[in-house]
C-alpha cells in the first residue's frame, strides 16, 4: 500500500482536525451561532489578507469570485486592463468578454512576468479604463507577478486594482491594504487549506465606490451590495457553504498559529528547496521569476510527460500536475503550499527522481535529495 500525498497547485492537503469539522453533523445555517463563526472567521480572513476592509463570503471556486470583481465594478461597453501572464490572467480576458467588457490585453511571453512599465502604458494609452486585473501567483507557469508595484502606480489613479490572489494568498507576502489592492480574490482549496467550495474577496472603499456607481450591474447571485447588507448581521444573501466555513475556523487558526510572515517564510523556503533539487538533476526551470507556492519545470526532451505523471502517482503515490492546454505534456508542476512542510519537498524530488531515472534522464543519481538537504539545512541554520 502506497501512502498518497497530494502536491498538486489545488485541492491541496486539508489538516486532519479540519477534516474531523467535516464530519460532524450537519447545523442549520440561519442561527446565531453559524452567524458567529461566520463572524470569527471572516476576522481570521481580514488577518491572512492584511486587510481592515471588510471580506466577502461566496459559495463557490475561486471563479466565481473573479467574476463578481468583474460584474459588479463595470458594466458593457467599459474598458478593462488585463495583465496577462498565464492561463489565469487569461481568465480576466475571459470573464470580461462574457459580460461585454472590453479587454484590454497586455501580454508577456509564458515564464515570464508582466513588467510594471507595460501597465504605465496601456494606461497611457487607454486612460478611460475604469479597471485593472492581475494574478499574483500565475499557477500554470509558476510565475510571480509584482502587485505591490501595480498598486503603486495605481495609488493615485480612478482605476482600481482587482487581484487574483486564489494561489497566492497565505502562500507568498500579499499585503491587500499597505499594496493598494482594491479586490483580492482567494479560493478555499489553496493555502486555506480547505476542500473546495469557498471563494473570499475583500472590497476597498474605493472599489465600494465604483461598485455603487455601477448602474449595470447584471447579476443576481454575485450581487456584492447584498453581501455588504447581510454581512452587518453576520448574515449572507444565499445559502453558505456553512460545513465548509465551519472547518475553515480551525485551518485559519492554524494560520494565525504560525503567523502570516511565519508562512510565508516557510513556503519561501520550500520553494528554494525544490527548485534547487530539480535544478540539480538537470530539469530547466520555467519561470523567471518564480512563486513560493509551486516550482514549475520542463519535461526531459524526448520523455513523455504524461507517463511522469503517471508513473509518479501509480509507483510512488506522488501526485503532481501537468501542464494545460498549449503546455500539456511540457511541464510538471509541483505544488508546495498550505499543509506541506518540507519533508514533503524532500518525498517530491525523490519520487521525480526515481521515476527520471527509469526513463532514461541523464543526472547524477541522488543529486535532487542532496540539493533539497543542502538547500533546507542552510535555510534553518540558526543565524549567527
Amino acid at each position: 500500500m502506497l501512502k498518497q500525498r497530494l502536491m498538486t497547485p489545488g485541492p491541496t492537503p486539508v489538516p486532519e482536525e479540519t477534516l474531523l469539522e467535516l464530519a460532524r453533523p450537519v447545523t442549520f445555517h440561519r442561527s446565531s451561532q453559524f452567524r458567529a463563526i461566520l463572524s470569527e472567521v471572516l476576522e481570521d480572513l481580514k488577518y491572512v489578507y492584511c486587510t481592515k476592509n471588510l471580506v466577502l463570503p461566496l459559495t463557490c471556486s475561486g471563479t466565481g469570485g473573479m467574476e463578481a470583481a468583474i460584474c459588479n465594478t463595470v458594466g458593457p461597453g467599459a474598458k478593462a486592463i488585463c495583465l496577462i501572464s498565464g492561463r489565469w490572467g487569461e481568465r480576466w480576458r475571459n470573464i470580461c468578454k462574457a459580460y461585454g467588457v472590453t479587454a484590454i490585453e497586455v501580454t508577456c511571453p509564458y515564464g515570464k512576468s508582466i513588467t510594471p512599465a507595460q501597465l504605465e502604458k496601456a494606461l497611457a494609452d487607454h486612460p478611460d479604463a475604469q479597471i485593472v486585473c492581475a494574478t499574483l501567483c500565475e499557477t500554470a507557469t509558476g510565475a510571480r507577478n509584482d502587485i505591490q508595484a501595480f498598486g503603486a502606480i495605481l495609488k493615485n489613479k480612478p482605476q482600481i486594482l482587482i487581484v487574483d490572489a486564489i494561489s497566492g494568498l497565505g502562500v507568498m507576502e500579499c499585503r491587500t491594504d499597505d499594496w493598494g489592492v482594491d479586490m483580492c480574490v482567494t479560493g478555499s482549496q489553496k493555502a486555506l487549506m480547505l476542500p473546495a467550495g469557498l471563494a473570499f474577496i475583500s472590497v476597498s472603499d474605493k472599489a465600494w465606490k465604483m461598485i455603487d456607481a455601477n448602474t449595470q450591474q447584471k447579476s443576481f447571485y454575485f450581487d456584492l451590495k447584498k453581501y455588504r447588507e447581510n454581512l452587518k448581521s453576520n448574515d449572507t444573501p444565499f445559502t453558505p457553504a456553512n460545513t465548509l466555513v465551519k472547518a475553515l475556523r480551525h485551518s485559519l487558526k492554524m494560520l494565525r498559529a504560525e503567523g502570516i510572515e511565519n508562512t510565508w517564510a516557510r513556503h519561501t523556503r520550500m520553494a528554494k528547496a525544490c527548485r534547487a533539487g530539480l535544478d540539480a538533476i538537470n530539469l530547466k526551470l520555467m519561470a523567471e521569476v518564480p512563486v513560493d507556492g509551486l516550482t514549475v519545470a520542463y519535461v526531459p526532451e524526448g520523455i513523455d510527460g504524461a507517463e511522469i505523471l503517471a508513473r509518479l502517482e501509480k509507483g510512488y503515490g506522488v501526485k503532481v500536475a501537468g501542464g494545460q492546454d498549449t503546455l500539456k505534456g511540457k511541464i510538471i508542476r509541483v505544488a508546495h503550499m498550505g499543509y506541506m512542510d518540507m519533508f514533503d519537498v524532500l518525498t517530491a524530488v525523490s519520487a521525480i527522481e526515481m521515476v527520471l531515472l527509469e526513463l532514461g534522464h541523464k543526472f547524477q543519481s541522488g543529486a535532487g535529495v542532496a540539493a533539497v538537504q543542502i538547500s533546507l539545512a542552510s535555510s534553518l541554520k540558526p543565524k549567527a
